[in-house]
């Protein structure tokens, strides 16, 4: 369940608080919009397949998770609203404790937050245990958008890693709340 982790952290960067921190859409959201960064070259992301904004990134790196569909409802995420996630995906490794994910969340071109969470820690909230074994995963969870969240466009990029620095996933997202 490697994969709830990663969305968790899409998840939790949308809201301001970031009361959800691992699966927020600012979190995920705020790395996109860097005019900076040499990271937005042609074919270095690629949407998931479902009805999201998210993005797979470091196309060039081989990871662990494999996310082969993603809807969120409602997509785009609302103000005041929950935001509901399903996913399903294939961990391709065991992921043992000590796994971790460097989160960017971006406001425009301001970066509201860039943190480090312990991945099983943060899975714990979504009802996943490390390690997580290799194999199919499936994953259903829910989480309130603050209706304070100010109207504007998130960038938030949220990379995981193991315990050994290996690429776990790398997942990318833009929203514009109203």
């Amino acid at each position: 369940m490697k994969l709830a982790v990663p969305l968790l952290a899409l998840s939790a960067a949308t809201t301001p608080a970031f009361a959800f921190p691992l699966l927020s859409w600012d979190y995920l959201s705020g790395f996109v919009q860097n005019p900076f960064s040499i990271s937005r070259l042609p074919g270095y992301e690629k949407p998931i397949p479902g009805d999201s904004p998210v993005n797979v990134c470091d196309l060039d790196q081989p990871k662990l998770v494999e996310i082969y569909h993603l809807d969120i409802a409602p997509n785009p995420p609302q103000k005041g609203k929950n935001v509901t996630i399903y996913a399903e995906g294939i961990v391709k490794k065991t992921i043992k404790e000590g796994a971790y994910v460097d989160v960017e969340v971006r406001y425009g071109y301001i970066k509201l937050l860039q943190q480090t969470f312990d991945l099983c820690e943060q899975s714990k909230s979504v009802g996943i245990e490390c390690p997580i074994e290799e194999g199919k995963v499936t994953l259903n969870s829910s989480a309130a958008i603050p209706i304070e969240v100010p109207p504007g466009k998130y960038s938030v990029a949220a990379r995981a890693y193991t315990v050994d620095d290996e690429p776990i996933t790398c997942l990318s997202a833009t929203v514009l709340f109203q």
